[in-house]
C-alpha cells in the first residue's frame, strides 16, 4: 500500500513508472470506449471513495472514469453529507470506517493538516487530489502532456510558469526536482514562492529561477504555464490581485521571447490571468492536458493499490 500525496516524498523512479505505465494505457485505449474497461481489469472488485470539501470538475470526472476503466467503481460524498462534517465524529474514526467500507481514499481539501492525519489512521491508500500546498495529480499528468507533445523527457526542456505562487506552482517545483528540468517563475515579488519551498529546493541540491518581469521568465522556454490567479475560496481583495497581475497575463507577444514551438498549457479552469486568443491558439493544448488527467490517474491509482506493471 503507497499513499501520492506529495511529489516532495515519492521516489524519482516511482514517478517515471507511473509516467511510462499511463502512456502505454493511453496507447491502449484507442479502440475503447468510454466505460469499456482496461484488458484484464487489474482493479475489478475494488472501490474508491472520493471526498470533496471544494469545488471540482476535473478531479472529479477523471477519477471517476480512472477507476471505471481500471474495472473498479467509485462513491463520491461531500464532507458535509458525514458526520465528520457535521456531527462531530473524528478523522481517526471516519477513517477506520473509509478504510472498512473503501479500497482507496482520495480527498480534495482545503486543509493540509486533515491529510495529514487521515493518513495516520488509515488503512487504506490515500491520494491527494488538491491540498492548500499540492497538487501532485495535476503536474505529474503534466509532465506526461508535456513529454506526449514535446516527444522528448521533460528534462531536455525549459519549462516557465507565469502566475501566482499556489499548490500547482508548489507541485511543479517538485516536479523540477524530481524529474531534473530547468523552471523559471514569473510572479510579482510579493508573490514569489514561500522560504519553506525555496530552502526544501536548496536542500536537494537544485534551483528553480524566479524573475519579476515575465519576459525574462519566458526566454527560450518550450512550454508556459499557468493558472487561475484568483482562485475560488481567494480570501484577499481581488480587484487589488488583479492590478498586481496585469502586467503578467499572457498575452500573444509573451511567446516572441519563448521558443518557436513553444507550447502553452493551463490546468484550469481559467480567469483574466490568459488572453482568450493565447488559450485558444494552435499551440495551446489545455483540452489534451485535461484529458490525460484519466489516464495518468490510473496509473496513480495503481501505484497506490501495488498493481503498477
Amino acid at each position: 500500500m503507497k499513499h501520492f500525496i506529495n511529489l516532495k516524498d515519492i521516489p524519482s523512479k516511482d514517478l517515471r513508472k507511473i509516467i511510462v505505465d499511463a502512456k502505454k494505457r493511453k496507447k491502449q485505449r484507442k479502440k475503447l470506449n468510454t466505460l469499456e474497461p482496461d484488458k484484464g481489469s487489474p482493479l475489478k472488485g475494488k472501490m474508491l471513495v472520493q471526498m470533496f470539501e471544494k469545488a471540482s470538475s476535473r478531479t472529479r470526472i477523471s477519477f471517476y472514469l480512472a477507476i471505471k476503466q481500471l474495472g473498479g467503481g467509485t462513491l463520491t460524498l461531500r464532507s458535509n453529507e458525514l458526520h465528520l462534517g457535521q456531527g462531530g465524529e473524528t478523522i481517526a474514526d471516519t477513517a477506520k470506517i473509509l478504510s472498512t467500507y473503501g479500497d482507496g481514499f482520495m480527498l480534495r481539501t482545503d486543509d493540509d493538516k486533515k491529510i495529514e492525519d487521515f493518513q495516520k489512521h488509515i488503512n487504506i491508500p490515500i491520494i491527494n487530489g488538491l491540498s492548500p500546498s499540492s497538487h501532485p495529480t495535476q503536474v505529474l499528468s503534466d509532465v506526461f502532456t508535456v513529454e506526449e507533445i514535446k516527444k522528448k523527457p521533460i528534462s531536455k526542456l525549459k519549462i516557465c510558469w507565469i502566475g501566482d505562487s499556489n499548490n500547482v506552482l508548489d507541485s511543479l517545483i517538485a516536479a523540477s526536482v524530481k524529474f531534473s528540468f530547468k523552471l523559471s517563475i514569473g510572479c510579482p515579488k510579493k508573490f514569489a514562492p514561500g522560504k519553506k519551498v525555496k530552502d526544501w529546493v536548496s536542500k536537494n541540491k537544485k534551483k528553480i529561477f524566479i524573475y519579476h518581469d515575465p519576459k525574462k521568465a519566458a526566454l527560450d522556454a518550450d512550454v508556459i504555464f499557468s493558472d487561475k490567479v484568483i482562485s475560488l475560496n481567494d480570501k484577499v481583495d481581488k480587484k487589488r490581485k488583479k492590478q498586481q497581475f496585469q502586467k503578467f497575463k499572457i498575452k500573444k507577444e509573451i511567446f516572441k521571447y519563448a521558443k518557436k514551438n513553444c507550447i502553452f498549457l493551463h490546468c484550469l479552469p481559467r480567469g483574466d490571468e490568459v488572453e482568450e486568443s493565447v488559450f485558444l491558439a494552435k499551440n495551446s493544448h489545455v483540452w489534451q492536458q485535461a484529458l490525460n488527467r484519466v489516464h495518468v490517474q490510473k496509473s496513480i491509482l495503481l501505484y497506490c493499490f501495488g498493481k503498477l506493471r
